[in-house]
């Protein structure tokens, strides 16, 4: 008898799709997705549960979540924890999971020939997990662990405060991401066996009629059938319903309300809530992306331009957010100026202002055309997307649209439904808002903490006079609809081929002021281009202040052409300036029709650009906060922060660009813009679907702005020389310390390194890192539980690379180093000890990984650019090293490792970063080793006490040999 009960082999996909598709349902209810994709690099799936933690048993909060932590700790067939890990890690695949409040999703890829073995693990999951005792009293640290990372975090405090302040007795109110309170300590005060809920929760709602899997591979679409039902008829169904929540969680009581909430950053905002039923089922018609294209809209005569001419906000988001399957939200988010903050109620006023507008004027039939328009070629042109996002996505998808627009639901608009439009907006009301605003001037003047993040705040009812005003707002004159939009795209033919078009870019124009790499895209045939324009400047890292200038010149840009230069990000072409070390950086990314065109109006508005000096103190006030709010980000990015900080020649921290902030003037600002441009350089890359004597044309005009507006001339070739790394010494240990007073957690980074870049050391250490990874997670956070974030892998930084390992904990920074030291003890007997099989299948797995390529043009792009601005214009690198794999011997990479990595090696070159937590107001925190109370791990290293005396101490590694022939251009001779 077939398993299968019902085939759909009419799915809708874009023009440019090559891949082969086909839904299935199988006789136990499992939907099914299957691709055939005979080219791919990688092979993925997905299965999605439709249940998450809003079906949490109250009393045992996060349960879902510490499901889907236990499911990868050994089924009954593959018993051993790391099983599934370690196979997908030997032949070049990863994982991942996660739990949201509806849906748990599963995914992997993994190198194609091994799809099928991959599947069978992966199955197992869903058929027959363990849940040992072992496994669960330890893996309920790694999600306190998560928790605990997530504490300090602004989003999620929020999204819990959005929550306790919900109906009480709605699951949405629940504590979804659990931790040891809920999961260990309260259960067992209570006499819970939490490893029973688990298996409980498991077999109740794990069940195959509410399961959506999707598989990708190169086989065809009868073989993954095939593989579908060998693998998953045997899922169980209990035939339960899909878990709905028809009710909101918002009732009138948890309306016309305002919260004040206290941040940990140093941010203003002001969000606007608006519940609404479910939106899914009007996908075809979509109101709330009509509603929220025009009310998110940035260009004139937006609510944003108005806002930001009265110097109330930044930025604006707005749109749908989901809830849960029953209910959903629209939300408005300004990001608040200091005065901004002060006018909260005129922003919302302003809100409604504009809503009204829309009532008034009503839907508008050529606007949603136009939304259609830009929909339809976004899914007709869009990119191939990379196997294991893909398949994750749709499986999410298979219960929530029909399997034949499952591809399409989110692009293709096909019914013009104005009353579902005016439906939406009557629910955007000031009888139907909550509010939360959220900054540190409410600091003392809260009366409420909530229970699992610790955030202050305090709730009060808007009173009704402030909601009578806003019922009556009116119409506000400022504010109106767009105009048609002139940069959506008309063109979308393939240009001709050129006939020099070589397989990596090439430089097609060198001269003393510009460098031009090309490439014409014959890969991804799309009509998109992908520009990158780097405008050198020695002056910008000369000392802090000017970084701090060059940073304003980029955000006082974007901020003054946002509104100009809006019609074109939405019309599927962007543009983004952004400050690097040796200059600013623009980019283009998009359809290449109006390419042209957008490039030529933003080099006029560049070279000939006028400080407004009402924006400029408003935009470094922003730009200040940004700078303190470092402190607040994660513990693991303040040790990669150090470690740059102590490898790079010159670096300047984020206290001394603090420190020179008055001297940053509107005068000196455009004293510097004068300087700036008088003398640069300009390299470029222009890749995708141009001819030559287009991208030609486009650096032209890019030169000419330059130097008719700017009168610019080059640079001097000894101004152009990059930074070079630090040299550490054979047989030396640095340890560098700083604190956070933020986090919890501490952090460590250790660095060993290595050697310049050449390939037989990049093959070597690739492959020493593909060998240690999945050890390095599976003993460090599954067994020794050290901490939530645990990675290791490879550091390469101007020319110079070595290992890394990164682990963030609530243990001792100290401790963590003699741990890593106590795994790599271990390393090179695990190395001498793996079979010949092993070996061979660490090298495929490596290969698959260098060999697969990007996905999109804009990724290809990306490392195109890397290449360009590392000066290695090693463009086929990864060719290269697989090609030169294919003879790196097992007793290569263990003598690699006893020469740079072994502890005992006299060649070792160490360095450790500790970020040590002070939150608890004690720096010398417990240090004893995981199961001993008298041990003291020591690690006896030379403490960076000066860090400009150790740097000036230190030799330099040369910079890379171009893998390129340049020209060597002389302005002048002796």
């Amino acid at each position: 008898m077939s398993f299968v009960k019902k085939q759909y082999d009419n799915i809708e996909k874009s023009l440019k799709d090559s891949r082969l598709y086909r839904g299935l349902e199988l006789q136990n209810g499992l939907k099914v997705m299957l691709i055939s994709d005979t080219s791919t690099d990688k092979s993925a799936a997905a299965l999605n549960v439709s249940v998450g933690h809003l079906c949490d048993p109250w009393e045992l909060p996060g349960l879902a979540h510490f499901l889907e932590h236990m499911l990868f700790m050994g089924t009954k067939k593959y018993p051993l924890e790391n099983e599934y890990s370690k196979f997908l890690s030997e032949h070049g695949g990863a994982s991942n999971a996660f739990t949201a409040t509806d849906h748990t999703n599963y995914f992997f890829d993994v190198a194609p020939a091994h799809l099928e073995p991959a599947l069978d693990r992966f199955s197992q999951f869903f058929i027959e997990p363990l849940f040992t005792e072992s496994a669960t009293g330890r893996e309920v640290n790694a999600v306190d662990s998560e928790h605990t990372k997530n504490i300090p975090s602004d989003s999620w405090r929020l999204m819990q405060l959005d929550r306790i302040t919900s109906n009480s007795g709605h699951p949405y109110s629940k504590f979804g991401t659990g931790n040891k309170e809920t999961l260990d300590t309260l259960p067992k005060d209570k006499n819970v066996n939490v490893r029973e809920a688990l298996l409980q929760f498991h077999d109740e709602y794990y069940s195959s009629n509410i399961m959506g899997l999707c598989i990708l591979g190169q086989e065809s679409l009868d073989s993954l059938q095939d593989l579908a039902v060998k693998y998953f008829k045997d899922v169980k169904t209990k035939d339960i319903p899909i878990p709905e929540w028809p009710e909101h969680p918002f009732s009138e009581e948890q309306k016309k309300i305002k919260a004040f909430v206290v941040p940990v950053r140093d941010v203003r905002s002001l969000n606007l809530t608006f519940p609404l039923p479910a939106q899914e089922k009007y996908y075809k018609s979509c109101p709330t992306h009509y509603i929220g294209h025009l009310v998110a809209h940035e260009g004139t005569g937006s609510l944003l331009s108005f806002l930001k001419k009265k110097g109330w906000v930044n930025s604006l988001l707005a749109g749908l957010k989901s809830g849960g399957r029953g209910f959903s939200f629209f939300v408005v988010n300004v990001d608040l100026t200091e005065e901004g903050l002060e006018h909260n109620d005129d922003i919302v006023g302003a809100v409604f202002q504009y809503l009204e507008m829309l009532r008034k004027d009503g839907p508008q039939e050529h606007i949603f055309e136009e939304c259609k328009q830009l929909s339809s070629i976004q899914f007709q042109f869009k990119d191939k997307e990379r196997p294991m996002s893909y398949t994750c996505k749709l499986a999410a998808e298979l219960h929530t649209y029909p399997m034949e627009d499952v591809l399409s639901s989110e692009y293709v608009l096909t019914e013009w439904k104005p009353e579902l439009i005016t439906e939406t907006l009557s629910y955007l009301t000031p009888d139907n808002v909550r509010l939360f605003i959220v900054a540190k001037a409410f600091e003392g003047k809260t009366d409420c903490v909530e229970k699992y993040y610790g955030t202050n705040y305090k709730v009060e009812k808007i009173p009704e006079d402030i909601v009578t005003k806003w019922k009556n707002a009116g119409i506000n004159s400022c504010m109106h609809l767009p105009e048609r939009n002139e940069f959506v795209p008309t063109k979308f033919d393939l240009k001709p081929r050129d006939e020099l078009n070589t397989s990596l870019p090439r430089i097609i124009h060198d001269s003393p002021f510009c460098r031009l790499f090309f490439k014409q895209d014959d890969e991804y045939l799309l009509p998109k281009v992908c520009v990158f324009i780097q405008i050198t400047s020695p002056l910008v890292y000369t000392d802090p202040l000017h970084v701090n200038l060059t940073t304003m010149l980029h955000l006082l840009f974007n901020d003054a052409t946002n509104e100009e230069l809006y019609p074109a990000e939405i019309a599927g072409l962007s543009f983004n300036i952004k400050t690097i070390k040796y200059g600013l950086l623009l980019t283009f990314k998009g359809y290449d029709d109006k390419v042209q065109v957008l490039c030529k109006k933003v080099m006029e508005r560049l070279t000939r650009f006028e400080v407004d000096p009402v924006r400029f103190e408003i935009i470094k006030e922003a730009f200040v906060r940004g700078l303190k709010n470092f402190r607040a980000d994660q513990p693991h990015n303040h040790v990669v922060y150090y470690t740059s900080l102590v490898m790079s020649e010159r670096a300047w921290r984020k206290e001394e660009l603090l420190d020179c902030i008055d001297d940053l003037t509107v005068e000196r600002l455009r004293s510097f813009i004068n300087v700036f441009f008088s003398r640069t350089h300009v390299e470029s890359l222009v890749h995708g679907n141009v001819t030559e004597n287009e991208a030609l044309d486009l650096l032209t005009e890019v030169e000419k702005q330059l130097k008719n507006n700017c009168c610019s001339k080059p640079l001097l070739p000894g101004q152009l020389v990059k930074d070079r790394e630090i040299q550490l010494d054979e047989g030396c240990y640095y340890i560098l310390k700083a604190t956070n007073d933020v986090h919890k957690s501490s952090a460590v980074e250790i660095y060993y390194q290595c050697s310049q870049e050449e390939i037989h050391m990049n093959t070597s250490l690739d492959l020493l890192c593909q060998i240690i990874s999945e050890p390095c997670f599976n003993i460090l956070r599954t067994q020794e539980q050290l901490g939530y974030i645990v990675f290791s892998g490879k550091r390469r930084g101007n020319g110079v690379q070595g290992l890394r390992i990164i682990i963030q904990s609530e243990r001792h920074p100290e401790f963590l180093d003699g741990r890593v030291e106590a795994f790599l003890e271990c390393v090179q007997g695990f190395l001498e000890s793996m079979t010949d099989e092993e070996f061979s299948l660490h090298k495929a797995a490596l290969s698959t990984k260098k060999l697969e390529r990007p996905k999109t043009l804009n990724s290809l792009a990306n490392f195109y650019w890397n290449e360009i601005a590392s000066g290695d214009y090693n463009f086929g690198r990864h060719v290269d090293e697989v090609e030169y794999l294919k003879n790196v011997t097992k007793d290569d990479v263990v003598q690699f490792f006893k020469d740079l990595i072994c502890k005992n090696s006299m060649k070792r070159k160490k360095l450790s970063v500790y970020v040590q937590s002070t939150v608890n107001g004690n720096l010398e925190c417990d240090l004893k080793t995981s199961d001993s109370n008298d041990v003291k791990v020591q690690c006896q290293g030379t403490v960076i006490e000066d860090l400009a005396k150790f740097k000036s101490s230190k030799a330099l590694y040369p910079l890379p040999v171009p893998h390129v022939t340049l020209k060597s251009h002389t302005v002048s001779k002796l």
